[in-house]
């Protein structure tokens, strides 16, 4: 089912009297000239109280208070008012109140190695303290906070336990349906607002074309603009179905490099052509669909700007073409500006004068925070940065609270946390999902499902290992678990061998064993002692490229949970492998061969 052809709930029910005929034709007449009235006055009436509670806080603030808008920083600690030395090294502040008022921020991130959600109970305790701090702060006009995390769902997620685990953006490729995608981002942004997270920055709009993708992968809905597009689309009203913005990222698309942006400086060769038709469509349809917000790269298109700048500091890339020839009107946040991509070519006050320059509103995770709140501040004053171009930052910034109900309420019931975040009926879903997005791309050994007697689980994931052993003796196959991990040693890699001799079938868990010449020498060592082998992928699917004639071979795009139990039914015959491969799979000795196309997958 479309997303768009989800039915609307209707919670108002009219109950028709039995009028004499004339009487009907009158109050439909007056019905129709009633609702003709207010198609016309209401939602004109809204936009005048949208324009009002925007310009009414812009008047009112000083320059000062409209720069901290554009900032959105991350704090150390749980508690808003408590005292953490991280802070006062990065901040000169010490607790999390104070860094929102120093800088009258707009908006902060929350990170789980910044200690912000070490349960949801405390998460929601600190949004709520964060959000008293930016409407309390002296002199300051109140405006609530846009809080923010990374919650892509797989294996990029913040939220601590009990939250819902899902498999993950490529998973929901390979199931194909956009109702589980728009599930899995409803759920997600129910739990986010109940923690008082209202803006995530997923998901990801990236055409992942590039197997040697060092940072985008699994997290990646697939390989065909088409099918990112329309899941994209679905995750967005998932998401801001809940009153949570969605941020599709990351512009103008990452799929295609084997460059991390976090530590180096990618360069995207696509010609205007080929980003037009592989990389543009996703972002295009998040904007046709209302999206909130868009983040960029630090990546260089010079199809698109041949200056050399990154596009998150680029004005033909973000105002020409995002604003421009796409057409969105809503907040443009920065990827981290700590990361290297976009730091190698100018200082950071530089960076962040230039990327407002070049029409981003949102200026995220900043590594130097006086320096760069300082230069913002001084660009204001000087000129470079009118304040017209200013004004229209804080309009889309603001615009974007009031839309998610911020202006009205920016808190949460702590309360109802545990009653939300992780219910059964959440994760019951969550299963379900992961249930459909299991991918069997081959079994010449007929050994799906497995056979019956003892299995042996070795290879990557201590955890994984071992819940995947109990997944299948919960399942009705006996099974042990020995962990090699990523890159074994001969001395690990000869226990495996020995261990699986008492075992019927042998399954081997991968990661990015197409490079990893220690993963293949195990499996190649298992095979060449006779052993039955499954072989299972479970992060990227393009393992397989490296492990030659493997006769058995799943991908589950995830080593999460939900994952593991719905690889332990397929594999115990319970449900089907009903996954189809949302990427292709090229082989490594001719990279225009390819070993399994887009759409491929078997019943088993």
């Amino acid at each position: 089912m479309s997303v768009t052809d989800r039915p609307v709930p209707s919670h108002d029910r009219i109950a028709r009297a039995a009028f004499p005929r004339r009487r009907v034709l009158q109050a439909g007449l007056a019905a129709a000239a009633g609702a003709a009235v207010l198609q016309t006055t209401a939602p004109a009436e809204a936009a005048m109280r949208r324009e009002g509670w925007i310009r009414s806080r812009i008047a009112r603030m000083s320059v000062e208070q409209q720069v901290g808008q554009l900032f959105v920083m991350r704090v150390y600690g749980n508690d808003a008012t408590a005292s953490d030395n991280r802070n006062m090294n990065e901040y000169g502040v010490a607790s999390p109140a104070e860094i929102v008022a120093k800088y009258h921020l707009g908006g902060v991130i929350y990170f789980a190695w910044a200690d912000n959600l070490p349960t949801p109970a405390a998460g929601a305790r600190l949004s709520n303290g964060l959000q008293r701090a930016a409407l309390a702060a002296p002199g300051k006009v109140a405006v609530p906070l846009t809080i923010s995390t990374d919650q892509e769902t797989g294996i990029v997620a913040r939220m601590p336990d009990p939250a819902t685990v899902f498999p993950g953006a490529m998973a929901l490729g390979a199931g194909r349906d956009p109702e589980l995608t728009y599930d899995t981002y409803e759920i997600t942004g129910a739990e986010l607002r109940a923690v008082g997270v209202n803006n995530d920055y997923a998901p990801l709009g990236d055409v992942n074309v590039n197997p040697a993708n060092p940072v985008i992968g699994v997290r990646s809905f697939s390989a065909d603009p088409a099918l990112v597009a329309e899941l994209l689309v679905a995750g967005v009203n998932g998401l801001q179905s809940q009153q949570v913005s969605a941020t599709a990222k990351h512009f103008p698309g990452h799929g295609d490099t084997d460059v991390d942006s976090h530590t180096g400086f990618p360069v995207i060769h696509h010609t205007r052509e080929e980003w037009e038709t592989i990389d543009a469509p996703p972002f295009r349809a998040a904007v046709e669909a209302g999206i909130d917000a868009i983040m960029t790269a630090h990546i260089n298109v010079p199809a698109l700007d041949p200056s050399g700048d990154p596009a998150t500091l680029s004005k033909p890339i973000i105002t020409d073409i995002l604003r421009g020839e796409l057409g969105f009107t809503g907040v443009v946040v920065t990827d981290s500006l700590g990361m290297a991509g976009v730091r190698e070519k100018y200082g950071d006050a530089e960076v962040a004068i230039r990327a407002v320059e070049a029409g981003v509103d949102q200026l995220l995770n900043t590594p130097a925070a006086d320096v760069q709140y300082n230069a913002v501040l001084d660009a204001v004053r000087s000129g470079r940065i009118s304040r017209r171009r200013l004004d229209e930052s804080l309009v889309r910034i603001l615009g974007m609270k009031y839309d998610r109900g911020l202006h009205r309420d920016p808190f949460v019931d702590e309360s109802a946390v545990d009653e939300i975040v992780g219910n059964a009926t959440h994760k019951a879903r969550a299963q379900e999902i992961a249930d459909q997005t299991i991918t069997l791309l081959r079994d010449d050994a007929d050994l799906v499902p497995l056979p019956a007697g003892e299995v042996l689980v070795t290879g990557y994931g201590d955890t994984t290992t071992v819940n995947l052993a109990a997944s299948l003796s919960d399942h009705g196959h006996p099974a042990q678990a020995f962990v090699t991990g990523s890159s074994p040693s001969q001395t690990l890699i000869n226990s495996a061998v020995t261990r699986s001799a008492a075992a019927a079938v042998t399954v081997v868990l991968t990661y990015g064993a197409d490079t990893n010449t220690a993963q293949q020498q195990l499996l190649q060592a298992l095979r060449d002692a006779g052993r039955k082998v499954v072989v299972v992928a479970v992060r990227n699917p393009y393992d397989i490229a490296g492990l030659g004639d493997t006769p058995t071979y799943l991908a589950t795009y995830s080593w999460l949970s939900v994952s593991t139990e719905a690889l332990a039914k397929v594999l115990a015959g319970e449900i089907p492998a009903a996954g189809r491969l949302p990427v292709s799979i090229p082989s490594q000795a001719d990279p225009d061969t390819e070993l399994f196309g887009f759409g491929a997958g078997m019943d088993n």
